[in-house]
């Protein structure tokens, strides 16, 4: 009689089986593609306890088992300031998953909550210097975060709308303040939809944003004020009449023809197509 699956083993068998096409293909194309992990990279993956860092955490788990590149990976969880429930439940969540999790301490929730101004934004930045700080104090030379698909292209949507910018998400980069550390997004092109249906397949469950600035403000005001909620909206619309529209704003951002650009920005200068407007063209240029 064969040996009862642990739930961990199931977990790990939805990934590379029934979700294959869905999740795991997409996350070695994004690890190959945009060269990710390299030889004896030790990259701290970042779960926050949600759904798509614990996903991401699993993906990474599985492609060190088995991956030709030795890489190391440690699996971190900053605590800024959780309430019982949300740190017991990514606990829970680490332990039933077998993913061996250390847990650190901050006060970020209660400096960000105190402003006024882009609680949000505050966070988010010390959030991610944090990250940095303490990855590199166990060893790590990278942090993963699990960004995704959706991420990418509603981040695009937002700068364009909102920012007054063509600006997108990049599946990696250097950091700017923490020299020899870089950032990955090994979910990059994995859909949030697949990520939904995996974990529902597998009957997970994990914590939702657990932000206290935004537990103070009602779910349905929250909603509305939220930019990235007013994006998904307009894509979900969007898709009714171009099913392929979010796979188009995604290879947008691959095959960006800056000769056809008014002006556009790069290591922090900005530049005019005037700059280079008299330069002698190549036959097929004009647009």
């Amino acid at each position: 009689m064969p040996r009862e699956l642990e739930k961990h083993q199931l977990v790990e068998r939805s990934i590379k089986k029934k979700y294959r096409k869905e999740i795991w293909n997409p996350f070695i194309l994004a690890v190959k593609r945009y060269e990710l992990i390299k030889e004896n990279d030790r990259i701290a993956v970042c779960i926050s306890g949600g759904k798509d860092s614990m996903l991401m955490a699993k993906l990474l788990q599985e492609l060190n088992k088995y991956s030709d590149v030795p890489f190391e990976v440690k699996f971190i969880v900053m605590d800024p300031g959780y309430n019982e429930v949300n740190r017991k439940k990514i606990e829970e969540n680490a332990k039933l998953l077998h993913i061996p999790i250390e847990i650190f301490e901050t006060d970020i929730f209660s400096v960000a909550n105190k402003t006024d101004h882009s609680p949000c934004y505050l966070c988010a930045r010390m959030r991610r210097g944090h990250l940095y700080s303490y990855a590199r104090s166990i060893g790590c030379n990278k942090i993963a975060l699990g960004h995704h698909f959706d991420d990418v292209i509603e981040t695009t949507l937002i700068g364009m709308f909102y920012g007054s910018q063509l600006q997108s998400m990049p599946p990696k980069l250097h950091s700017t303040n923490f020299e020899g550390m870089e950032l990955i997004r090994p979910m990059y092109c994995i859909h949030e939809k697949d990520i939904i249906a995996w974990a529902r397949y597998n009957g997970l469950s994990f914590i939702q944003c657990a932000c206290k600035f935004t537990e103070m403000c009602s779910k349905e005001d929250y909603s509305t004020s939220s930019k990235r909620q007013e994006i998904k909206e307009l894509i979900r619309t969007l898709k009714k009449t171009n099913p392929n529209i979010d796979k188009c704003i995604f290879n947008s951002i691959h095959a960006v023809h800056l000769d056809t650009m008014v002006g556009y920005k790069t290591g922090g200068r900005e530049y005019s197509f005037l700059d280079r407007y008299d330069e002698p063209r190549n036959e097929g240029d004009e647009q």
